[in-house]
């Protein structure tokens, strides 16, 4: 008997989570939870978009082991963060149920040299003369301090101006930022929740996805009806949001620490069903998980468009071998995106009259809500919702840049902003790919 437990314990140790899910179907509480009506909306073209939810899931099912992989290289896995700002709205009243809602920061001995030092002066487009240099630094020492300030703050404000969200790098000083290892560091439930959670999540919907002012509901969700009252352009910000709430819905479903057990864990079909069965959520719930393709869509079309500047991308980590590894799996990656028909149309956006007050408007919402972030009172929620909001904005700036066709040709994107893209890439694949975790057949 003794040795059957045993074998069951390394069993649970050495099995991915992916094939588990056969095992926690024998330790539920009691019952199966019918959870097929939360995906009675998935079916059909994604609404605003021009793809359908049956060529989603083909791409998904081709993506995630190519983006699972790559996720797991130094370049991506390694994140620089500021998980210590103050929230700038109200004083954070969080707390954590869980030890796992923390966060190990890396050593400096564990981030590779490359990423800490960033690209070499080949690499960032400086001309590695010693001439240049002396050049260099003999106007340098000319200019005045505050002058020299102001030139600083130029260059930020061209940076942010184009951005839809706030970089960490771009708030926070240099000793107040810390890498983690984004392997060791998963996201998944963590206990984090109550008034704190939905304080954040109150402040995105209710204060920056324009909400009608004279909406008579109290929910911050809107309901699917009301955003037809909406123009294109705020319909399509709503649908983003909700999609990448959705799909954190899903994650901290997916990989749910299971009743019992120190440190195993496994899909939660109750909290899932919870999360988005009609029945619970007032109808909206399989509306959301719709909205999850939709931003999965959106994200796409940014990286497609991306390609010929990621395609350049030299992914510098010092190592030579691994860096050249990563360019032929990302190439791989892109020529898979590319074979995909249309997803989303970008150029039927901002085109009307009020079009460049109404993306300030947008920016300024988005940027509000990548704030909202330092709210968050868990340590793991915060990472991975900064992590996955500037992916997101990332995307934004890639399909609406100000820039016009000259940002393919020049230094556009930071490595921040490339790993978070990826990473959010990544997030948006694994939660479509985890509905089998919870009876979601193909469609």
């Amino acid at each position: 008997m003794a040795r059957i437990r045993l074998s069951v314990v390394l069993l649970l140790l050495a099995a991915p989570l992916v094939h588990m899910h056969g095992f926690f179907n024998q330790w539920r509480s009691g019952h199966s939870v019918n959870t097929e009506k939360c995906f009675c909306e998935l079916s059909g073209v994604v609404e605003d978009c021009c793809c359908d939810i049956s060529t989603v899931e083909s791409l998904v099912a081709k993506l995630h082991p190519k983006l699972d992989y790559l996720l797991k290289r130094n370049y991506f896995r390694f994140f620089r963060v500021d998980l210590n700002r103050p929230c700038p709205f109200w004083t954070d009243d969080g707390a954590c149920h869980l030890k796992d809602c923390s966060v190990s920061a890396c050593s400096e001995d564990d981030v590779p040299v490359g990423i800490k030092a960033g690209p070499p002066p080949a690499v960032a487009g400086i001309e590695p003369s010693c001439k240049r240099e002396k050049d260099l630094s003999r106007v340098d020492a000319t200019l005045s301090d505050v002058n020299k300030e102001a030139f600083e703050e130029w260059h930020r404000y061209d940076t942010v101006n184009d951005s839809f969200c706030i970089l960490d790098d771009e708030m926070s000083k240099a000793d107040q930022l810390e890498y983690v290892n984004l392997v060791l560091n998963p996201e998944r439930y963590t206990g984090y929740r109550g008034p704190s959670a939905r304080r954040v999540w109150d402040a995105i919907y209710q204060e920056n996805c324009f909400k009608p002012k004279t909406s008579p509901s109290k929910n911050p969700f809107m309901p699917e009806q009301q955003l037809s009252g909406l123009c294109r352009e705020k319909r399509v910000f709503y649908r983003y949001i909700s999609g990448l709430h959705a799909s954190i819905n899903v994650h901290l479903s997916a990989v749910y620490l299971k009743p019992g057990f120190a440190s195993v864990w496994g899909p939660n079909e109750e909290e899932f069903a919870r999360r988005f069965h009609p029945a619970h959520t007032d109808g909206q719930g399989p509306i959301w998980l719709k909205n999850l393709y939709f931003t999965f869509l959106l994200v796409l079309r940014a990286i497609t468009k991306a390609d010929s500047l990621l395609l350049k991308e030299q992914f510098y980590t010092g190592d030579s071998v691994e860096d050249a590894l990563v360019q032929t799996k990302v190439a791989e990656l892109l020529n898979l995106t590319q074979s995909c028909p249309s997803t989303f149309d970008e150029s039927t956006l901002f085109t009307g009259p009020d079009a460049p007050r109404l993306k300030e408007e947008i920016k300024a919402h988005f940027k509000n809500i990548s704030l909202i972030m330092d709210c968050v009172g868990c340590d793991r929620c915060r990472l991975w919702g900064k992590i996955q909001v500037q992916g997101l904005g990332t995307a934004l700036k890639i399909l609406f840049s100000d820039q016009g066709p000259k940002w393919r040709t020049t230094p556009f994107l930071k490595r921040t902003e490339i790993v978070a893209l990826f990473n959010a890439f990544g997030r948006l694949t694994s939660s479509i790919k985890a509905l089998e975790l919870f009876g979601k057949r193909p469609s």
